[in-house]
């Protein structure tokens, strides 16, 4: 029933706006025929949308791209409120957003060059929206129409996180010696020093992924949950940090797994699952994080008001 209260809700929206909606259902056919129909990148066989969902493969640390789409579509769907209080008033500076995304979508055309393509989409879609319904509705789409940048496929970018490895293989070594395990940690490798294991912390465990997602994740966070600008851009510049806290944690445990149990079954079917840790842990530092910058707020305005003055008879 709800789910056809919502298809009258949006019917009756629609007849009450007919200008917005025709526009709107304009982009909307814009963007299937040239995403979707167009056929310009891999010797004129692959759409946009076909060679995203062929990158979007476990093999290049990439399955998350096929989430993008879906998540944005629930945000959209999220503040389907407000969008329905946001007063038509289009044909401003919306036109410059989607040139800016013709014009990124012709150029990918001419170098081939299909995450280029994939980059013009939120520009179309945000400009679009903003030209046929107005800086109300835009700002209200703004975050979704942006996180379908997460969708562009940057496998490439796994060799930037080489560096991680040495710090998680660092700190994971430090926390082996602070529960007194003894343990050589040098370069990405973990060594028992009584020759019981040896890790190797292969790219995959801090790989694009595990930080992708984790990036993901705060962003949509933090843009539901904080009220302040300062305080989304603080928590979200953080988010590598809480994707290395995840890394660290999941590795640890095999650590302790391979020196109280089993090395075998530490290095075996426990590290298939162990990325199941990496989540919940990343996600604690993340809440702990904002609790954290949430609180000195709190804190620093309570001192700034004023004590109620003393009532007399």
């Amino acid at each position: 029933m709800s789910l056809l209260k919502e298809l009258a809700a949006l019917g009756a929206w629609l007849w009450r706006n007919p200008a917005p909606a025709l526009a709107l259902a304009g982009i909307a056919a814009v963007l299937a025929y040239f995403y979707g129909l167009v056929h310009p990148f891999m010797y004129g066989v692959e759409s946009t949308a076909v060679w995203a969902w062929k990158a979007w493969n476990p093999e290049g640390d990439q399955s998350y791209g096929m989430l993008v789409p879906i998540i944005a579509i629930w945000l959209f769907y999220f503040h389907r409120e407000a969008l329905k209080k946001a007063e038509p008033g289009g044909f401003g500076l919306g036109i410059v957003s989607v040139c800016a995304g013709i014009l990124l979508y012709v150029l990918a055309i001419r170098s081939l060059n299909p995450r280029m393509a994939m980059a013009s989409i939120p520009l179309v879609l945000y400009g679009g929206v903003r030209f046929a319904w107005g800086r109300a509705a835009a700002r209200v789409v703004l975050f979704p129409c942006m996180f379908l940048f997460f969708a562009i496929p940057v496998s490439a970018l796994e060799q930037a996180t080489n560096n991680l490895q040495f710090i998680i293989t660092g700190a994971v070594g430090k926390l082996t010696h602070l529960v007194g395990i003894s343990i050589l940690a040098v370069g990405t490798t973990l060594t028992a020093n009584d020759g019981s294991f040896n890790f190797e912390i292969a790219e995959g465990c801090s790989g694009i992924r595990s930080l992708t997602a984790m990036t993901m994740l705060t962003a949509v966070y933090v843009h539901l949950t904080q009220d302040r600008l300062w305080k989304k851009l603080l928590i979200f510049s953080c988010s590598l940090g809480f994707a290395i806290v995840g890394n660290i944690g999941r590795i640890f445990s095999i650590v302790l797994l391979a020196r109280y149990y089993d090395p075998k079954v530490a290095a075996g079917v426990y590290h298939e699952y162990s990325g199941f840790l990496f989540f919940p842990i990343a996600i604690m530092a993340m809440l702990f994080f904002s609790q954290v910058v949430n609180y000195g707020v709190s804190k620093s305005r309570l001192s700034r008001t004023p004590s109620p003055l003393p009532q007399t008879r």
